[in-house]
């Protein structure tokens, strides 16, 4: 294959970009680093001038799905207003539509077992994305008595953990857990009968 001219970063990038398809059609275990490299047009050598080995090149293409993760994110949040309720059901629909469009991403960073702490630039981007929907959790407890508000913290996990378990059970494909109802209806509803149990939302909404 002939090698390809990479300049100023370009090459680290094109290694990462190899290494999303690879974990698109094998997983993240399933692939060598020199099958990255051959993706890439670059000799298996010059992976290791840019990552020390499969993990720490999983970990970068996690780091950059967690910034496309929060920016989405954000923009869900900011757009989903005016109301508190709006805004977080925004964000729980932008944790679906993420998973659909970037599932090498989606991949690397909740499937991989490669941890948020691997590195200080993962663990503080990822903490940004737990952050958004922390803040969202606390817009919504606003009316409610300080000493009766549950945690942002425990209801924005609850929240994450609800939509991860619609994206693995019903947004991927997966063979055999078809749902009779879109999953966005799915999520939606969820998240409505949990923040009732919790009292989070106004008795007229």
């Amino acid at each position: 294959m002939r090698k390809r001219g990479y300049h100023h970063g370009n090459l680290r990038q094109a290694l990462v970009d190899a290494a999303l398809r690879l974990i698109e059609e094998k997983g993240p275990t399933g692939f060598t680093l020199s099958e990255a490299a051959k993706q890439a047009g670059v000799t298996p050598a010059a992976v290791y001038r840019h990552f020390a080995g499969r993990e720490d090149l999983i970990a970068e293409a996690a780091r950059q799905g967690y910034e496309i993760f929060s920016d989405v994110m954000e923009y869900a949040y900011n757009d989903g207003q005016p109301t508190a309720l709006s805004a977080f059901e925004a964000t729980g629909r932008a944790y679906l539509a993420f998973a659909r469009k970037y599932p090498g991403h989606y991949i690397s960073m909740f499937e991989s077992g490669v941890s948020v702490n691997h590195s200080p630039e993962l663990a503080k981007v990822a903490s940004r994305a737990r952050g958004i929907l922390e803040r969202a959790a606390e817009d919504l407890s606003e009316h409610i008595p300080p000493e009766k508000r549950p945690p942002s913290t425990m209801v924005s996990a609850h929240i994450w953990a609800l939509s991860h378990g619609v994206v693995e059970l019903f947004a991927r494909n997966s063979p055999g857990t078809q749902s009779p109802f879109p999953p966005e209806d799915l999520l939606e509803s969820g998240i409505g009968i949990y923040l009732r149990g919790l009292g989070l939302l106004p008795k007229d909404s």
